[in-house]
């Protein structure tokens, strides 16, 4: 689906998505030590401005995407803000209590969440899905049963979905030739599930024979895609230091709050 999306190419779309998960598993955890207010404003906005060049695909999914993510990173610090300690208050009522320091604890954990949430988006519209087993597989030495059982899987995520469009349109006929009672409440979440799961089942067995009989299971095997590292790899981390090093900069020299420590 999301090759549908994609308008160009970039380098970051031919990395190693081993190299993107560690990248970002290190992100993660230093960002977690970031007290700077204003380094983190920055860290959002120059992550946010890497999201927009080398994402590729078209920029109302990709919008629209962020805008979901970071909706969410607004409502998550909602309980730091609204119930945070601190000596200056901005705003009581009952038990709400807005206090400068919880307004900006708050803003500081959503400009993390917006950080990560931006470079997730760039590793989910630059990754094809079949390429992070294969990569795990190969670099990783993620054993293939469990590789390609995740793989099919996820294929038959569009099947279960083209499932339930088949059965709701089969209903929508058969309702019209029975009574309503028939089909209210329990019952019709009962004409949902039950052929859902008896039909997907049965796929999910037919998938597991075909893959136990062409050989997916453990040992050695030759792959028709690669993963290699490449030079490519090199530049995604020099740029990722690059991004981060310079939220650093532009916050000591154009300091916007000026907050130092927001513990």
């Amino acid at each position: 689906m999301v090759e549908m999306w994609k308008r160009y190419e970039t380098f970051v779309d031919h990395v190693n998505i081993v190299t993107k998960l560690l990248i970002g598993i290190i992100l993660f955890f230093f960002i977690i030590f970031v007290h700077n207010f204003d380094v983190m404003l920055y860290l959002a906005l120059v992550m946010f401005i890497y999201l927009m060049i080398f994402n590729g695909s078209k920029l109302k999914v990709v919008l629209l995407v962020t805008s979901i993510g970071v909706i969410f990173s607004l409502i998550s610090s909602l309980f730091m803000i609204f119930y945070g300690e601190g000596s200056h208050t901005l705003f009581k009522f009952g038990i709400i209590h807005i206090t400068t320091e919880s307004l900006f604890r708050g803003l500081h954990l959503s400009l993390r969440t917006m950080t990560m949430t931006f470079y997730g988006v760039v590793i989910a519209f630059t990754s094809q899905i079949v390429m992070v087993f294969y990569s795990l597989m190969q670099n990783l030495k993620l054993k293939p049963k469990f590789a390609y059982a995740f793989m099919a899987a996820i294929r038959m995520v569009p099947l279960m979905i083209e499932s339930l469009g088949q059965l709701l349109n089969a209903l929508k006929m058969r309702y019209q030739i029975i009574s309503r009672s028939n089909y209210k409440g329990l019952n019709y979440l009962k004409h949902l599930v039950i052929p859902l799961l008896s039909q997907n089942i049965r796929k999910a067995h037919r998938l597991s024979v075909a893959m136990e009989k062409k050989g997916f299971k453990d040992g050695p095997r030759t792959y028709y895609y690669h993963a290699p590292l490449s030079y490519r790899d090199v530049l995604f981390v020099i740029m990722l230091i690059l991004i981060v090093s310079l939220a650093f900069v532009l916050a000591h020299m154009f300091p916007i709050t000026g907050i130092m420590d927001v513990r």
